[in-house]
């Protein structure tokens, strides 16, 4: 049965209004940055850094208009911004503004899932299909809990409309239905048996959201809300439903796509439905909230007792494509950086590219948002890569 209130705007959890989309002509495009002055990063730490200082000047770029970072933790702490909030005024970039978090949501779903574990509500070693009999086929009735969450379960991703950024932005207000998707994510062969390989898609998570919703009889959420966002004080993070606006403040968003006139350059995007990811990747936050997420979650504050190890541990097996060891646990994945254990998640939405992360301790926590000009793109953007690597060293 549907959950008539997921169709809800995100009104019932915050209320305000901002502007539409607007497009920006070809010269307007981050591509020619000669012309942009090169402004000062703003900057708030007892302890300078010139490595993440450096990683977020001269803003906008061809890859990014705007930056937001902070670090926290015993090793220093460090918070800065760079760039603009939009392209048309050129104002500095607001730090406490929000964004979309993209795939960031998995962690908060999987410390739900994790959540009810811990209380017997949810077993992850049952199969999916033994929650959601109707919608999970015999051709998946292998497929458990715990690899839907950690990318192991073999579902292949749904059909969406279009291939191309602008065909996406020509369908950016269309609604999907999470069961709808998964529908047609099982009505196809299965990639691999369940727990044989590991492929990183947001299908699982998905599955994974409706039977959140399933068990609680509450929606997703709500349930969100009243085991995390409220806990923990996150007043600025929360799930737009079928709201296509960031409501409150934000710094725009821009892609690099084809324009109406035949020509290439930056298009805002900051006004795009996001109900395609929905539990695998719709959540709305700002830097500050997200930092003290991943603080309480590394600090054992979210997902408490042995069930926290599920999300520092990787399957032993090897990815899908790459054939590379798997690097995606229970909502998080882990590179070594500087010679440790970085453990974390990014995500990618038109226009914004976020990231939480943290060493094993908690020691270091890393958070940041990239107003990235080719946010889904195949190659991580150069900002980004750059924080990241000021933050923690070279793997």
């Amino acid at each position: 049965m549907k959950n008539t209130t997921r169709a809800l705007p995100a009104a019932a959890l915050v209320l305000a209004v901002t502007a539409g989309p607007a497009v920006l002509p070809a010269t307007a495009s981050a591509a020619s940055p000669a012309s942009l002055t090169c402004p000062a990063v703003s900057a708030r730490s007892a302890h300078p850094d010139p490595a993440l200082q450096a990683a977020v000047a001269c803003l906008p770029s061809a890859d990014a208009t705007a930056a937001l970072v902070r670090v926290g933790g015993a090793e220093g702490v460090w918070r800065g911004s760079s760039g603009v909030h939009d392209l048309e005024s050129g104002r500095p970039a607001d730090p406490t503004a929000r964004f979309r978090a993209g795939s960031v949501t998995k962690v908060f779903t999987a410390a739900v899932a994790l959540q009810l574990a811990t209380e017997g509500t949810v077993d992850l070693d049952r199969t999916a299909r033994s929650y959601l009999p109707e919608l999970i086929p015999a051709s998946y009735g292998e497929v458990t809990v715990r690899q839907l969450l950690n990318h192991t379960h073999g579902i292949p991703a749904p059909d969406f409309p279009g291939t191309t950024v602008e065909e996406a932005y020509a369908n950016r207000f269309r609604v999907h239905d999470p069961e709808d998707m998964v529908r047609s994510a099982v009505s196809k062969e299965r990639e691999f048996a369940p727990g044989e390989r590991q492929h990183y898609l947001n299908i699982g998570y998905t599955v994974a959201g409706l039977l959140i919703e399933r068990v609680t009889g509450d929606s997703y959420e709500h349930q969100v809300a009243r085991r995390i966002l409220k806990p923990l004080g996150l007043r600025d993070t929360y799930l737009p439903g079928t709201d296509p606006r960031i409501v409150g403040p934000h710094n725009h968003g821009y892609q690099t796509m084809r324009l109406d006139d035949g020509t290439t350059g930056l298009r805002d995007v900051s006004v795009w439905g996001t109900t395609d990811g929905w539990a695998a990747g719709d959540i709305v936050s700002t830097t500050a909230d997200l930092e003290r997420f991943t603080q309480a979650l590394f600090g054992g504050r979210v997902v408490r007792g042995p069930l926290w190890e599920e999300m520092l541990t990787l399957p032993k097996v090897a990815d899908f494509k790459s054939g590379a060891p798997a690097a995606y646990s229970v909502g998080l994945s882990m590179k070594k950086l500087g010679g440790r254990e970085v453990w974390g998640k990014t995500g990618g939405r038109w226009g914004y590219n976020t990231a939480i992360a943290s060493t094993r301790d908690g020691s270091r926590t890393l958070v940041y948002s990239v107003n990235s000009t080719n946010a889904k793109g195949q190659d991580m953007n150069e900002v980004a890569q750059n924080i990241m690597v000021a933050a923690y060293g070279r793997p």
